[in-house]
């Protein structure tokens, strides 16, 4: 005879992960790319949950109004064109 096994899902409260400092020491453009990078698919990803698609659909007006909604600076056009390419290869 089996026996079940009731388990209570042990769900925990969702926590932010901690931010650690960046690396000492590395080029001015790593830093800068590496925040333009972590800023693009924060906003790829307010645009997927706001069920932007398609690339044609996140024109620069929309992924800056969407910076706007989650309360971020607006995007240059180069975090623009990232935005749209993460959404293009994320699917």
């Amino acid at each position: 005879m089996a026996l079940a096994v009731i388990r209570t899902p042990s769900i925990e409260p969702w926590k932010p992960l901690e931010k650690k400092p960046l690396p000492a020491g590395r080029p001015r453009e790593w830093y800068v790319s590496h925040n333009r990078r972590l800023k693009a698919m924060r906003l790829a990803i307010a645009m997927l949950d706001a069920g932007v698609y398609v690339p044609s659909k996140a024109t620069n007006d929309a992924i800056s109004a969407t910076a706007a909604d989650i309360g971020i600076r607006p995007p240059s056009d180069t975090t623009c064109r990232m935005v749209r390419a993460l959404i293009r290869y994320g699917r």
